[in-house]
């Protein structure tokens, strides 16, 4: 039974949404195809027919978790980025504190969609940010995001719960002085 164009495009939404949550969850190699294909309520065999590997699926997974909503106000993005929540949701949280150790040793595929982000995010946060200048702004951006992916990754990677909520917190309202000096 020949599968619509809605429907494919629906099944590749779904392997979308499965991969990019598993592998923020676990790892890209801690998860395999057949586990995402599974949880994106597919056949493993139909994997074939939306990625030619893995690796392919990596990449596409991580633009398709990278796309947001815009930024208005960065001292809320920063609170909203560095929270107890954020830290905990894993799968829903950050592409970059939970994936950018392992996309450092992928394919030049992934490296490019996360290149590609990363200078999208540095311009989105450069038109919010404090600074007299374009210069001043963009070098506002990279620090605050910079801290903010930091601070992610620490407060992760800490096994004491304290020390964690310290790491947040003190970054957050680091950030909150950092973007008042502009």
């Amino acid at each position: 039974m020949k599968v619509s164009r809605d429907q494919l495009a629906e099944n590749h939404r779904q392997i979308l949404d499965a991969a990019s949550r598993l592998f923020r969850e676990r790892g890209i190699d801690g998860v395999t195809v057949a586990q995402i294909m599974r949880a994106a309520g597919l056949t493993h065999g139909a994997f074939y027919g939306h990625f030619k590997s893995k690796e392919a699926l990596v990449a596409q997974a991580c633009a398709h978790a990278l796309q947001r909503d815009g930024i208005d106000d960065l001292a809320r993005y920063v609170a909203g980025y560095l929270t107890p929540r954020h830290r905990d949701e894993q799968a829903d949280g950050c592409v970059f504190a939970a994936l950018g150790a392992e996309v450092v040793r992928g394919t030049p595929e992934a490296r490019k969609v996360l290149t590609l982000a990363a200078e999208r995010q540095i311009e989105r946060l450069a038109a919010i940010a404090p600074g007299r200048t374009q210069a001043d702004r963009r070098r506002a951006a990279i620090t605050t995001w910079s801290a903010m992916i930091g601070a992610m990754i620490l407060a992760r990677l800490v096994d004491d719960g304290a020390l964690s909520a310290e790491i947040l917190g003190a970054t957050e309202a680091g950030l909150r002085g950092f973007s008042r000096t502009g």
